[in-house]
This record gives C-alpha cells, sequence and structure tokens, in this order.
C-alpha cells in the first residue's frame, strides 16, 4: 500500500491527485447519501471502521462506497464477496469518513423511548438473565425485553458522550438521567413495574449480591460498542423508593492525553510545562469533583514518562490505564488505602507518584517526605482556588515551613461547556456583560440556540480553565506569618497569577462559551 501522506501537499489535494489519476469520484461531505442518513448497516461496525470503508448507497445495482485510499483493493475486494455486488468507489477524507460512519451505526434519537413505550405490561413475565459480561451493545440479537431496553439505554447514553447513568426510583417509576458535559439531563422513565428488573439487571453485570438490597455496594461492568471497549463504575444505594443505582462511563476513546490538548493559555502553559518537568517538589491540581483533575494529572505524567523515568501512581480507583506506569488501586477491605500505599511505593525507587487525592494528615505528610528526599509528586485536592490549597494543608496539620520547602505550583480548574457550533448565534451583550468583560460597545458575544446535534441545550463539548499559582518566596513569607487564603491569592496575584473566571473570559470574547456558563462554573471563586 502507498503511503497516504503527502510531504510536500496536504492530504486534500493528494486525494483530489488520485481522483483525477484513477477516475475515482470525490466527495467532501457522505453524511446526506442514503445508507447514512437512514441507518442502513451493509457491513458490520468493527468492519467499517477497522477497514475505513462504508457504503452509502446502491445505483443501478452497484454499492456506492466511500473510502480514503484507493489502493485498500483487498478490502474493497472484501466488500464485493460479502455484498455480492459490484462496487463503485468514492473518495472522502478520513474525517469525513469516520464522521459518516459514526452518524450511520449511531442509535436513532427515539429509539430508547420507542422501546420503553412498548415493553410488555405483564407484571410476571420471566426474564432470562446471562451471567457473562455484555458482548457488544451494537448485537441486537437478545430477545429479553429487560436486556434490550438496558443496551439500548446504555448505547445512548455513550453515543451521547455521557459520563454517569443515573437510574433513580421515585414513587411514580424510575426516572432515568444523563450527565452530559457536567449537567444532568432527564431522558426516560420506563414503568415502575420494570424498576426491580432494570436493577437487578444491572447487578448481575456488574457481579453484585442481587439478594442485597440494605447496602451500598459497588462493582464494574466491562462491555463492548463495536470494537470498543466500555468501562461502567457501578454504585447502588439504598433509598426510600428502592436502590439508586448511578453508572460512570469510563471511555478509554474519549479521553485526551497531552498537555496541548488541555486548552490552557500559552504563559500557564509554559509554566506548567516548566513545575512538572523539575526533579522533585510536589504540584496540586486542585477544583470540584468533575473538573478533569485525573486528566490533568494523567496528561502531566504522559508529557513526563520515558523509559528513564519510573512513574507509579496510586489511585481510588484506577479509572484509565496508562501505558509503562505502575498504577494501585487502594482497597480498604485490605487495609491498603493511600498512606499504606504510598510507603511501599517508596520502596521501589520511583522518580516519579502520583497520588490520587491528598485526604489526610498521614498521606500529606508522607507525600512531603517524598518531595523533599528527591521524588515528583503530582496530587489532587478539593479546594475552590489555587491558594485555598495551602490553607488546606495547614488545616490538615501541615507545618507552614514543609509546605514552603516542597510544594513548587498548584494548578486550579475547571471546565466550561463550549457552544454547539451548529446552533450558536450572536447577539449584543448587555452592559452588565459588556464592562464585566471590558468590552466594546460594538462588541459581539454568542449563546446557543438548541438544536438535534446538542439535544437542545445550545452547549456541546468543554473546555478547561485555568488558575496556576507558582510558590514564589513572597508566598513563602505570606505562608510563614499566616496560611490565610485571602492574603496568599493577594500575593499570587501581585506574582502574575491569572485568576480563574479572568482566564476564562478569553473563551467568552472568542464566542467558545457564554458569560452565564462561565459564571456557573466559577461560583464561589472570589476576586480581589
Amino acid at each position: 500500500m502507498q503511503n497516504l501522506s503527502a510531504d510536500t501537499k496536504t492530504f486534500l489535494d493528494q486525494l483530489k491527485e488520485w481522483s483525477n489519476r484513477y477516475g475515482i469520484p470525490f466527495a467532501h461531505d457522505v453524511q446526506s447519501s442514503t445508507f447514512v442518513k437512514n441507518k442502513i448497516h451493509i457491513v458490520p461496525y468493527s468492519f467499517a471502521k477497522t477497514k475505513h470503508i462504508l457504503p452509502i448507497e446502491e445505483e443501478n445495482g452497484r454499492l456506492v462506497t466511500a473510502i480514503c485510499n484507493p489502493f485498500c483493493l483487498e478490502t474493497i475486494e472484501e466488500l464485493r464477496s460479502l455484498s455480492g455486488k459490484e462496487i463503485k468507489e468514492i473518495l472522502v477524507t478520513k474525517e469525513a469518513l469516520d464522521d459518516a460512519i459514526e452518524k450511520c451505526y449511531h442509535q436513532k434519537e427515539d429509539v430508547t423511548s420507542q422501546l420503553i413505550a412498548t415493553l410488555p405490561s405483564d407484571k410476571q413475565m420471566g426474564i432470562a438473565y446471562d451471567e457473562n459480561v455484555v458482548e457488544d451493545l451494537l448485537d441486537t440479537s437478545s430477545n429479553a425485553p429487560i436486556i434490550k431496553l438496558l443496551n439500548s439505554i446504555l448505547l445512548e447514553a455513550i453515543q451521547q458522550k455521557a459520563s454517569d447513568v443515573h437510574f433513580e426510583p421515585k414513587e411514580q417509576g424510575i426516572s432515568i438521567r444523563y450527565r452530559i458535559d457536567g449537567v444532568l439531563q432527564t431522558r426516560h422513565a420506563p414503568p415502575k413495574e420494570y424498576q426491580s428488573q432494570l436493577i437487578t439487571r444491572i447487578k448481575v453485570l456488574s457481579r453484585l449480591d442481587i439478594a442485597e438490597q440494605r447496602l451500598p455496594q459497588d462493582g464494574r461492568i466491562k462491555l463492548k460498542i463495536g470494537g470498543r471497549e466500555i468501562d461502567l463504575r457501578v454504585s447502588t444505594i439504598p433509598c426510600v423508593h428502592g436502590e439508586r443505582i448511578v453508572l460512570r462511563i469510563l471511555d478509554k476513546s474519549n479521553i485526551v492525553l497531552g498537555l496541548t490538548q488541555l486548552g490552557m493559555q500559552k504563559p500557564i502553559f509554559e509554566i506548567f510545562r516548566t513545575i512538572i518537568s523539575l526533579s522533585e517538589g510536589i504540584v496540586l491540581v486542585t477544583g470540584p469533583t468533575g473538573s478533569g483533575k485525573t486528566t490533568t494529572l494523567y496528561s502531566a505524567l504522559a508529557s513526563i514518562h520515558s523509559s528513564e523515568v519510573n512513574v507509579m501512581t496510586i489511585e481510588d480507583p484506577v479509572e484509565y490505564k496508562l501505558e509503562g506506569m505502575a498504577q494501585i488501586a487502594v482497597n480498604p477491605k485490605i487495609h491498603l488505602d493511600f498512606a499504606t500505599g504510598l510507603r511501599h511505593i517508596l520502596r521501589q525507587d520511583p522518580d516519579v507518584i502520583m497520588i490520587g487525592e491528598i485526604r489526610d494528615r498521614e498521606t500529606a505528610e508522607i507525600a512531603i517526605q517524598a518531595s523533599l528526599t528527591g521524588h515528583m509528586v503530582f496530587s489532587t485536592l478539593h479546594t475552590n482556588d489555587a491558594p485555598s490549597a495551602l490553607t488546606r494543608l495547614v488545616d490538615m496539620g501541615i507545618e507552614p515551613y514543609l509546605l514552603t520547602s516542597s510544594v513548587v505550583g498548584i494548578l486550579a480548574q475547571r471546565l466550561v461547556r463550549t457552544l454547539c457550533p451548529h446552533c450558536k448565534i450572536a447577539y449584543t451583550p448587555t452592559v452588565e456583560e459588556s464592562v464585566a468583560l471590558g468590552l466594546p460597545a460594538d462588541a459581539l458575544l454568542y449563546r446557543g440556540g438548541g438544536c438535534s446535534s446538542c439535544y437542545g441545550s445550545g452547549y456541546k463539548g468543554r473546555r478547561g480553565i485555568y488558575e496556576l499559582m507558582v510558590v514564589t518566596s513572597s508566598i513563602k513569607q505570606q505562608l510563614l506569618q499566616s496560611a490565610d487564603a485571602h492574603q496568599l491569592q493577594k500575593k499570587a496575584l501581585e506574582a502574575g497569577m491569572i485568576p480563574l473566571r479572568e482566564d476564562g473570559k478569553h473563551l467568552v470574547k472568542e464566542g467558545v462559551t457564554t458569560f452565564s456558563e462561565l459564571l456557573r462554573a466559577t461560583k464561589g471563586c472570589e476576586e480581589l
């Protein structure tokens, strides 16, 4: 196969040249084709995805097929054998082909709602449960209504890029909500009679005790969608109207690692990259649950990891497996907590240590001792801003002089929802918005209109905003005098720290997000 990359030309120019040379039509977009629009699948999802080929319509008995490589003759011949039809090729870019494949195999938005509407009403119907893990959510061979329903819910949640699925029992039925871009959205409400069957099915898949309904339980589910592996972290808790279950979706294909992918402004990026490259010290990442702290730490580890560096982590739990790093999951049942694991990690000759979270004085003290003895330590804390992290550690009982000798930098962060590119509309900002953002009178801002692509929310995807405090000599002096967060913030601002809300304002001005979304995400962050 010839090399698809072009040295002196863009890939698009190369495709057009191939189109002219070999007489293969070129198309910029095939999403409006018959098969894609009507979600007609001629080949399995895994075949289309791995072979980079997609039949898009039938024309005079021939399959019109989108490809991004005119030299994939074996794949074309394989498709001819599978379909029994002659093939007419159309050249498209890989990005356009991937988008068309996802749209073609994407479950229709109302499939789950229709399935719920047609569920049998017989409360005594027998349901057969299979204790094996779900092979593939795209496999529709099962006839059991509950299996179909749960698979449909999970498939819909994954396709809509939800991070969590909530099954919430209520007096009249069970409510199903998805957390998309950090915000819960109600999706379905199956009849009350299916509540116990849904919960039992989830518990069977996650290897939980289906007879135990009085105590909280935790488990995991492994499943596939096409050829893609998905992990679900399962948590159950007893409530008034029945067991409440939350599924955390851990999709490896959704996590983007790399400092350049975090979206930091250049000044913050350069400083952060410098401090994580130090040979010793502590770097803390702070923010509420779900603000992307783990992704930032993983990206930092990935950027400094090499065959010459021994990286070890202790997490609760290990959410994503990183190649070439020793990752340890805490296990309270066998008394393996952060402090215990950290002590043993130090005997493994590490260069870099990542601690999932500093929760107590003991863990903090061991982390500080590790940094003082020549190790680089990364960890997280739950505080509203960067200066408050030092105050929190002092409140835990850590002596300020130890912090001045060990902590080199603190990164506070939040995730703001970004506007949907398909429905964002311009508007004239209010006086309050203009003053807060320092905009001229003729400036324009943007807001979401709501469309099918963003499920009516006006937002699609998220971006990080950051506040980086480097522990300078003036901050160290202030910390030794007083650990007051307000005074520490004042010193940090004098040293050039950009506050969280200030960092987010450039995204509002650029039309990436809205002012109201910035205020929502930075609620509780005080500015001097």
